[in-house]
């Protein structure tokens, strides 16, 4: 079966599907299928293409599907398309996707379900993680709104505003003792908490100025959370 000159052929051009019990060798229109983003299964042509829904496979020969390019971190991760997310539940999901996709799943299948198969384990990553943290879901939430942060800007803030971060980050550069760096870090935990009530208050009004301004508060705070964590870091 597929041998001399047409299996080399099938090799070179990647659409040798070894270890794939039960899988038909990728045609060339299957995989200009596959790319192109189509609705029919790249594998035997019935309905299926990018998953929607949680139709990770095709319904007819359960080989696994493209992502969906159109398909937002929310929709993937089963939450209201809102900034207040059930981290609980947003866990439970993660962890039900990876058991469906993870690319230890797929070693004995077809080179296709590989690829494809780290591609979905990486976007279920990509959208856990931003969905998990609130500065990166409100970003994230501020982008599906047409709305985004350039890094660096500072976004109109107060002059009193950058003045308590300054003091803040001289505070930190000064602290000398496990005590001090715990009150600086009990403060911006603080401001943080403080910050995600009025971005959620924001976004339910659907004030994304303001959201946006709130945002950009948590950044400054985030940055101030990632110099005491080198800060604690022994040289």
């Amino acid at each position: 079966m597929w041998g001399g000159r047409t299996g080399a052929l099938l090799r070179v051009c990647g659409l040798w599907q070894a270890g794939a019990l039960g899988r038909r060798p990728l045609s060339c229109d299957a995989a200009s299928l596959a790319r192109s983003g189509s609705s029919q299964c790249w594998n035997c042509g019935g309905p299926g293409g990018p998953t929607r829904g949680d139709g990770f496979f095709c319904p007819q020969c359960r080989a696994l599907q493209p992502p969906d390019p159109t398909r937002d971190y929310f929709s993937l991760m089963d939450c209201n398309r809102a900034f207040r997310v059930d981290t609980a539940k947003l866990q439970t999901r993660y962890q039900q996707l990876q058991r469906l996709v993870h690319p230890d799943f797929f070693s004995q299948r077809s080179q296709t379900e590989k690829d494809f198969s780290e591609k979905h384990s990486t976007l279920v990553n990509d959208a856990y993680k931003t969905l998990l943290a609130p500065l990166s879901r409100g970003l994230y939430l501020l982008k599906l709104h047409g709305v985004e942060i350039p890094e660096g800007t500072d976004y109109k803030m107060d002059r009193q505003f950058l003045m308590e971060i300054m003091e803040i980050n001289e505070k930190l550069a000064e602290a000398q003792s496990e005590a001090a760096m715990k009150e600086i870090e009990s403060i911006v935990r603080a401001k943080q908490k403080e910050m995600t009530d009025y971005v959620s208050r924001a976004f339910e009004q659907d004030d994304l100025e303001k959201a946006k301004e709130m945002l950009t508060k948590m950044r400054y705070f985030s940055n101030v959370e990632e110099k005491i964590k080198l800060k604690k870091i022994p040289l």
